[in-house]
């Protein structure tokens, strides 16, 4: 399976049980647009912003929401070769995100681990 599709599962998979899905929901959208990975650096911006906001209100749910959609954004946008890229390491950040993410939510780490391994 690519990378792709897991980052597909995983967002689908957190989309049922988050409340802000505005960055959420254009992440899905961007991973099946190859053509708009080159926005990604922009949409991270964005999540990185709320994501301060969430780290100043001491909102942990949605911080570990928003460090899996920084690291998927960051991700597309290195996909695309455009200049300027994030770290090299953005996509292993995924699954240790991911598996944050899911303890808040209340999700089995089994889920996230099937959904990688696949």
């Amino acid at each position: 399976m690519s990378l792709r599709s897991h980052i597909t599962q995983l967002v689908d998979l957190f989309a049922k049980r988050c409340t802000d899905r505005s960055t959420l929901d254009e992440l899905r959208r961007m991973v099946e647009d190859k053509g708009s990975w080159h926005k990604a650096h922009d949409l991270f911006t964005r999540i990185r912003r709320k994501n301060l906001e969430a780290q100043r209100r001491q909102d942990e749910q949605a911080n570990c929401q928003y460090c899996f959609e920084e690291v998927c954004a960051k991700t597309l946008y290195n996909l695309s070769k455009s200049s300027a890229p994030f770290d090299a390491d953005s996509p292993y950040w995924i699954f240790p995100n991911a598996l944050s993410l899911a303890r808040r939510l209340g999700i089995p780490e089994g889920e996230i681990t099937s959904i990688i391994a696949a």
